[in-house]
């Protein structure tokens, strides 16, 4: 390969050259296919298209991706995650009923249809929201943004190279899915329009979240900042285009477009045209509305970005002031102004910094105050909730489906300020230094844990309170609202201590990251999906238990891998083999209202899989940071 193209932010002269694959256990066909690729690329770059998009930055990804062998396994398992999906949907469907006539397999294939384009539109959406927050993130820790600001990359390759570079794995699972959507149209009730449409919402809604997740990782400095906000901000932007959408009602035009805003709604009225079109007998399908609006608002995120980026960054912490010598009566008075602001430390440092000092930012309130305000939000739409309103899922009412949200919110939250903590550590070169002090790995490990469940106190709360509130108004029974609060517990301490595992395992922080953000995002994608299917077959346990098999054993396989990733352990992978079936369980029986067998399965899945994380990094610290020591006398 030409030097040029080693380098990762230099510009191409202009030669051609052939991609060299010697060394690595690379096919005919893929060396071919890698040729062809790079040398279309090349040609994009030698007419100077690219830079009008993304740069080196952007070239950098597409050139870099297809080498990677875990790029073929994303793709590969995204669409046998998908067919898995449907083989489950068919079986909890048909294997259950018998099959009557061809209607059956139309509408069959429009419910499928429509179960897998809403997974595929949330995933899509936060993967494109963590993967360009996290990559800026990233950038920042390892202090590489300042080097990328000192070269000649112009302000637009700077932010759209790095948010379009970032989402380019996105990108490439809403292309794989195309086949497998097609596939679905052989079974009826789908159209090819609707098809276009769902890969179109899917499109401008990973590029206006990039857009946004970019924004806030140029705008804050703290990781954690950067993920909750980008988060947080999301969902008050969805919450924000109903209530106006609601106050302002749906056929006004500015009801129209908040209601265009929101790619979940859009992407209703496509699934179910008439639904929204009563008096039509021929609905008009198209989702113009939205698609222009998302891009709208990603163009005016990416320009705002490109305009503050070099107000924003560097940060004032990064400037280092040259050492002067002071002058000795200087001296003397820095010396007293610096012993009477000293703070006394606490016999656990660890804990002392976590609690009493500013490790995760100044603003930090504003992450709670967002959350805040979204429960308002949440409280206020429960207001509005008629009596008669039709249960979610056939059991959850309002105030089931406004917990859920703010309890998802909050695991996510305390899962990323516990990542964080140790990524921080390590990106600022800080945990080599605090291992090598008398601080033991008792005093680490529970000083994290006990500092990220005090800084979200105020979140965790909040859905307890919600809960303690609709148990005073008699909406919960007390075995309903006691199992409530121990499963909501053990999931708290649960995030925690899989944000503090990710980071032992990992030694790159946006795998930490994504590993810990990415298994409390598909545990929570899977249960909504197994609620969907097992309430379309009402069955009993053990007719539904044979359908899931495919689908629960994919999922202990993922979590395998999550969970034993470099320091793999007998407990681990029973817990990984064994959680799946548990989560299952607790779900029938949450469908079943039986509240005592939930709070069970919940305590002995989760509960024992936080021990077993939580023992090998107390007991075996070194070993789970990867590390090999001698002991210090």
């Amino acid at each position: 390969m030409a030097e040029w193209a080693r380098e990762p932010y230099t510009r191409a002269p202009g030669s051609s050259f052939q991609f060299s694959s010697a060394g690595r256990p690379f096919s005919r066909l893929r060396r071919y296919s890698c040729d062809l690729a790079v040398s279309a690329s090349l040609k994009f770059v030698e007419s100077g298209e690219l830079s009008l998009f993304g740069g080196p930055l952007l070239l950098r990804e597409l050139l870099t991706l297809p080498r990677q062998p875990k790029h073929f396994g994303l793709r590969a398992g995204y669409v046998l995650a998908l067919c898995v999906l449907i083989y489950t949907g068919a079986q909890t469907t048909f294997g259950l009923t018998p099959l009557r006539s061809i209607s059956d397999i139309a509408m069959f294939g429009a419910w499928i249809f429509s179960v897998v384009c809403i997974v595929q539109l949330a995933l899509v959406i936060a993967c494109s929201l963590l993967f360009s927050a996290g990559a800026v993130a990233q950038d920042k820790d390892r202090r590489t943004l300042i080097l990328l600001l000192m070269t000649d990359l112009r302000t637009p390759e700077l932010v759209l190279g790095r948010s379009l570079g970032s989402i380019v794995p996105v990108l490439v699972l809403i292309l794989v899915s195309i086949p497998v959507l097609c596939l679905l149209r052989i079974l009826g009730g789908v159209t090819l329009d609707q098809i276009v449409w769902v890969e179109l919402i899917c499109l401008v809604s990973a590029l206006a979240a990039s857009a946004w997740g970019t924004l806030v990782g140029y705008w804050r400095e703290k990781t954690f900042q950067i993920l909750s906000i980008s988060l947080l901000g999301a969902g008050l932007f969805l919450g924000l285009t109903e209530a106006v959408m609601f106050t302002a009602g749906a056929d006004s035009q500015i009801g129209r477009i908040a209601a265009w805003l929101n790619p979940f709604r859009s992407l209703g009225n496509v699934l179910n045209p008439f639904e929204g079109a009563t008096s039509e007998t021929v609905p008009v399908l198209q989702a113009w509305g939205t698609s222009g609006a998302l891009l709208a608002v990603a163009a005016i995120l990416w320009v705002w970005t490109c305009l503050r980026v070099r107000v924003w960054n560097p940060s004032r912490t990064i400037y280092i002031q040259a050492e002067e010598k002071p002058e000795p009566a200087d001296e003397a008075a820095a010396s007293q102004k610096s012993r009477s602001k000293t703070r006394d430390v606490w016999s656990t440092p660890v804990l002392w910094r976590e609690i009493c000092t500013q490790a995760y930012g100044r603003k930090v309130g504003l992450i709670k105050l967002a959350y805040f305000v979204l429960a308002a939000g949440g409280i206020l739409w429960l207001g509005q909730l008629p009596a008669d309103a039709p249960p979610a899922f056939g059991v959850l009412n309002g105030s089931g489906v406004v917990f859920a949200i703010l309890s998802l919110l909050a695991l996510f939250l305390v899962n990323a300020q516990s990542v964080t903590s140790l990524t921080s550590e390590r990106d600022g070169q800080t945990l080599e230094l605090l291992l090598v002090t008398e601080v033991t790995a008792k005093e680490f490990v529970f000083g994290k844990l006990g500092g990220v469940l005090f800084n979200t106190k105020e979140v965790i709360a909040v859905p307890l309170l919600l809960a303690a509130m609709t148990f005073i108004r008699g909406g919960m029974t007390l075995s309903g609202f006691l199992s409530l609060l121990v499963g909501f517990l053990v999931l708290v301490l649960f995030s925690a201590m899989l944000g503090l595992h990710s980071g032992f395992s990992h030694a790159s922080s946006r795998s930490a990251i994504l590993n810990s953000l990415g298994t409390i995002f598909f545990l929570f994608i899977g249960i909504f999906i197994c609620m969907m299917l097992i309430v379309e077959a009402r069955a009993s346990f053990m007719l539904q238990l044979v359908p899931f098999l495919v689908f629960i054993l994919g999922g202990s396989l993922g979590l395998w891998m999550s969970l034993t990733h470099q320091n793999p352990s007998p407990a681990l992978t029973l817990c990984a083999w064994t959680l799946p079936f548990l989560t299952f369980y607790a779900i029938v029986s949450f469908l079943l209202t039986d509240n005592v067998a939930v709070s069970l399965a919940i305590l002995a899945g989760y509960g024992f899989t936080t021990l077993s994380m939580l023992i090998p990094a107390v007991s075996a610290f070194d070993v789970a940071l990867g590390r090999t020591t001698l002991d210090r006398g």
